[in-house]
């Protein structure tokens, strides 16, 4: 555990409001990169411009920067055609994060390695045909070793925490919180859920309740959980939920664009104005640490700093 991270937990503990990066993808085609079918994977080779995007952060006033690895577990790699680059892809969006914190100087900024048990995308593959075939591989060792090779890079190369994100799968989560666990860093985790007739998991294969699920992790060490990737209007009864299973500090940083693979639709993003009264609630719902997913911009993150 490095001074740093120290240093972050004392301010939580004595009651500061911690502000985290916004969307990391999203922005990068924002800025004019390429999205492909690893989605935004091979969006970190462009490092130039991913680094700017984690200084920009920086200077709006993010203590906490997150690498761009949501989607480049090997899993999602292979069926986009590049796991050969593992390496230089994930290696690249690690580097881009730690050299903004160094050009920033601000050494006291932490870098999150994001992990999340995301699979190839629908849409990620040529037919039908394909993805049935690739989808019997989904073992949970097939799970484990994507998750483990991940999980333990990141925590090799640079990172003060692992940042679980979009964690929503019943059926992966434990063996995610595992591979998290083993690496030897500090972990959190966000949660994703939406409303239909109370507030349940982000899935769409079986229904099953939010609160549930995040019981069933409970066991697993946490230094902070939240709600993210999901609709700002489920933010508040999730940070409800999270307080009555968990006593650590609270996240949220909800999308709010539109996910139609591999871009983002952008035409009706909430104004930072606005998105600061929506935040104004989750802290007073009992976040502490409030950034921004999908479709936030440097912007959106700046005007936090009101809180």
């Amino acid at each position: 555990m490095s001074d740093r991270y120290k240093n972050l937990m004392r301010r939580i503990q004595e009651g500061e409001n911690i502000l985290l990066d916004g969307a990391t993808g999203s922005e990068l085609e924002n800025r004019g990169i390429k999205m492909d079918n690893s989605w935004c994977a091979t969006a970190s080779l462009e490092r130039e411009t991913l680094k700017q995007i984690h200084k920009d952060y920086i200077e709006a006033g993010a203590s906490i920067i997150t690498t761009n690895t949501y989607a480049s577990n090997r899993m999602i790699l292979e069926v986009a055609g590049v796991d050969t680059q593992f390496k230089d892809i994930n290696l690249s969006a690690i580097n881009a994060a730690l050299e903004a914190r160094d050009e920033c100087g601000r050494d006291d900024v932490l870098v999150a390695g994001s992990l999340s048990h995301q699979i190839p995308y629908e849409d990620a593959f040529e037919n039908q045909e394909e993805r049935e075939r690739y989808i019997k591989k989904l073992t949970p060792e097939y799970f484990q070793k994507s998750f483990d090779e991940l999980a333990f890079f990141l925590a090799e190369n640079g990172c003060d925490f692992i940042l679980l994100e979009l964690m929503y799968r019943p059926d992966r989560i434990d063996i995610i919180f595992d591979s998290a666990s083993k690496a030897g860093l500090p972990v959190w985790a966000g949660f994703s859920s939406r409303n239909k007739d109370g507030l349940i998991a982000l899935t769409t294969d079986y229904e099953y309740s939010f609160k549930k699920m995040i019981s069933n992790v409970k066991h697993h060490k946490l230094d902070a959980v939240g709600i993210m990737h999901c609709e700002i209007g489920v933010i508040e009864q999730s940070i409800k939920e999270l307080k009555e299973v968990y006593d650590v500090p609270i996240m949220a940083y909800p999308e709010v664009a539109v996910f139609n693979f591999p871009h983002y639709d952008m035409s009706n993003v909430i104004s930072p104005d606005d998105y600061l009264i929506e935040a104004k609630k989750w802290k007073d719902a009992g976040a502490q640490i409030i950034g921004g997913c999908c479709g936030t911009t440097v912007e959106h993150i700046k005007v936090l700093n009101k809180l």
